[in-house]
């Protein structure tokens, strides 16, 4: 019962540290006078708030890092909506991370006024991970600073940087979301019927076209296959 009860206290630090870890590596192995870094914030827009654990602002594009501290067997794919993690005889599923950063770059890409090719989202397992299924190049367990190196070409003038950090600076010191705010947004996104949480797209009515509920109607995303939310109706 105890081990119950502190789970989430654990799986909270553990969050924290696999951020800090993250905010060292790059701290220390990238070029501070070139890539800006901002971590842990909380952005508004139309479809309630995102949490980013780490932004970087450069010529070479901005970067969301979505950061997981996990140690073990990783098993995926690209479209999965759920993801496995193994470690030793526990076994669980979670959240495919690349859904949350599709979110996360459509909210930054409206926070900021910015065309999303400029964003580069990466995810970083940093606890000592091992993938077991083939995963897009962006989905890493080391290497996080050569990676972003590899971005060479410069797509981002220093006036935009300027008004880019600026933009940050403020919603971090002057608009700040407390993560109670953010927590309420998110159930309040989920338990909409009309819009979807991910990608704030529409939801419509659609019916399965075969298989043993034939003609049963569920909510989809409009932006399929871009984005493949469901849910009851």
């Amino acid at each position: 019962m105890i081990n119950y009860l502190l789970r989430p206290i654990k799986n909270k630090l553990k969050g924290w540290y696999g951020e800090q870890k993250t905010d060292f590596n790059l701290w220390f192995w990238l070029d501070q006078s070139v890539y800006r870094k901002f971590s842990d914030l909380i952005l508004p827009s139309k479809n309630g708030t995102t949490q980013i654990d780490h932004i970087l602002v450069s010529p070479y594009g901005v970067f969301i890092i979505e950061t997981k501290n996990r140690k073990g067997w990783v098993f995926g794919s690209e479209h999965q909506s759920k993801w496995t993690h193994v470690f030793f005889k526990e076994k669980h599923t979670f959240q495919n991370p690349l859904k949350q950063t599709f979110r996360q770059k459509k909210v930054l890409s409206e926070f900021l006024k910015l065309d999303e090719s400029l964003i580069h989202t990466i995810v970083f397992f940093n606890g000592g991970t091992k993938f077991k299924t083939p995963l897009p190049s962006n989905v890493l367990s080391s290497g996080l600073s050569s990676y972003i190196k590899e971005f060479e070409k410069e797509i981002i003038s220093d006036s935009e940087i300027r008004v880019i950090c600026n933009s940050l600076i403020e919603n971090q010191f002057n608009n700040p979301i407390s993560k109670k705010e953010h927590l309420q947004s998110l159930n309040k996104r989920y338990s909409s019927n009309n819009i979807c949480p991910k990608c704030g797209s529409k939801l419509v009515i659609r019916r399965i076209k075969r298989g043993p509920r034939t003609g049963t109607e569920f909510l989809g995303c409009e932006g399929y296959p871009n984005c493949k939310f469901t849910k009851n109706n």
